[in-house]
């Protein structure tokens, strides 16, 4: 009985070992084309390449979905004015971004019908964005996508554009993502070697 005990528990640290170490999160295949197709641009001009930055995604993905219902037309006849939104520190506390950390940094939207995915690129390359995929400050990049429009976010290694802020509460959730798993290891150990010397 003990060891139908013992192989349970153990099946079950198994299985709970695979689910945290196996998961993957889910990114947008077209947004990750977009983030190569936008490096190989640099690359092609002798620039680095942009890093994903997490923080500039959320708030790519969080700008996209305000705007998604806004049609084309209206990027066409606004195509050189920055993305304005009332709700925009609510959309950095979400994404917990310090609005210190902005400045520095671009957002540079394009609607494109059926986001056809040469067409999203040459529309921040072929544009008046170009400017800013030239520069060689910015070194990563957000990318967010809801129905026809993309919004790309620039972000520089300086303070002012890293788009970074909440520091301490990523510590505190990250810290507890990592020791989750040492917990739980450290639980079901002890109980299969209490299990084991109750059997003895």
């Amino acid at each position: 009985m003990a060891s139908l005990l013992q192989l349970i528990t153990l099946f079950f640290f198994l299985v709970a070992l695979s689910i945290l170490f196996s998961s993957t999160p889910v990114h947008c295949d077209d947004d990750d084309d977009l983030l190569q197709g936008l490096n190989s641009y640099r690359t092609a001009r002798n620039l680095p390449t942009l890093a994903k930055n997490k923080k500039a995604e959320c708030l790519a993905e969080e700008l996209a979905e305000e705007i998604e219902h806004q049609p084309c037309a209206a990027a066409a006849a606004n195509a050189t004015q920055q993305l304005q939104l009332a709700n925009y520190p609510s959309i950095l506390n979400k994404c917990k971004i310090d609005i210190n950390y902005t400045r520095d940094g671009v957002v540079m939207q394009v609607c494109v019908p059926n986001r056809v995915s040469t067409l999203v690129l040459t529309n921040f390359t072929q544009s008046h964005y170009s400017r800013y995929l030239n520069d060689s400050r910015f070194t990563g990049a957000g990318i967010g996508s809801e129905d026809d429009w993309v919004v790309a976010v620039l972000s520089t290694n300086s303070p002012e554009g890293s788009f970074s802020g909440g520091y301490r509460a990523a510590m505190e959730v990250g810290l507890m993502v990592m020791l989750s798993p040492c917990l739980l290891g450290m639980f079901l150990g002890l109980e299969i070697f209490v299990g084991m010397v109750i059997n003895n």
